[in-house]
């Protein structure tokens, strides 16, 4: 079975945040590196993020750009990718924007499996992965579905989980020009024990200069 090209892309100050302790999300980004994000949905065929991320941000996950949604279509494409989360509890909020447009899928532990159902079930196809999230079966799975290519765009349990599992394959990372400092505030990636640890340099593949923003994406596996 192959699974999908895993692409994590995340947008960072200068000093390893993804936002600061408000409530409201902190905009590390610019319209440029916003369109860029964009075409990478559009050559996606599906998005993934946390429940955390999708309670926190309320993120909506479609391709903005409608000649990117109809260059989909015409190459038989849905509009928009597959939007998919995880959550180990179920606790998911069927008022968020991520329900809303496109096709939705959930993957779950067996013990939340009951309450995803319960919350989404009409909304989502709700997958449980066994005992616990176990992300290689996750991307089994979504192999099987037909997905060639995911996108996954956070938050840092989840990036965290793909790091530390030696599954992805691609990392796209947005630095800002700022710095947060907030010893609380959230980062891109938690600790946890890292294929390689420390002695291990991902491939640096191209730097590219959008406004005040630098884009960098590594070949982890290369």
């Amino acid at each position: 079975m192959i699974r999908p090209h895993v692409l994590l892309s995340v947008a960072v100050s200068l000093d390893g945040y993804i936002d600061d302790r408000d409530e409201q999300r902190f905009p590390l980004s610019n319209a440029e590196d916003f369109d860029h994000v964009d075409q990478a949905r559009a050559e996606s065929d599906a998005i993934l993020v946390g429940a955390a991320t999708i309670r926190r941000d309320n993120p909506r996950l479609l391709v903005r750009h409608a000649d990117r949604r109809a260059a989909r279509v015409v190459a038989g494409r849905p509009e928009h990718p597959l939007k998919v989360t995880v959550t180990g509890s179920g606790d998911l909020d069927r008022t968020r924007a991520f329900w809303q447009d496109g096709d939705r899928l959930v993957y779950t532990a067996e013990h939340g499996h009951g309450r995803a159902v319960a919350a989404v079930g009409d909304l989502a196809d709700v997958v449980s992965l066994g005992p616990s999230v176990d992300f290689g079966a996750l991307l089994d799975d979504l192999g099987a579905r037909g997905v060639d290519r995911l996108m996954v765009e956070g938050g840092g349990t989840v990036h965290t989980a793909f790091l530390s599992a030696g599954l992805a394959d691609e990392v796209r990372v947005a630095v800002a020009p700022m710095l947060i400092g907030q010893v609380t505030a959230p980062r891109f990636v938690n600790p946890a024990e890292f294929p390689g640890g420390p002695a291990r340099r991902f491939h640096l593949e191209d730097v590219t200069k959008l406004g005040d923003v630098a884009v960098l994406r590594y070949f982890p596996k290369r």
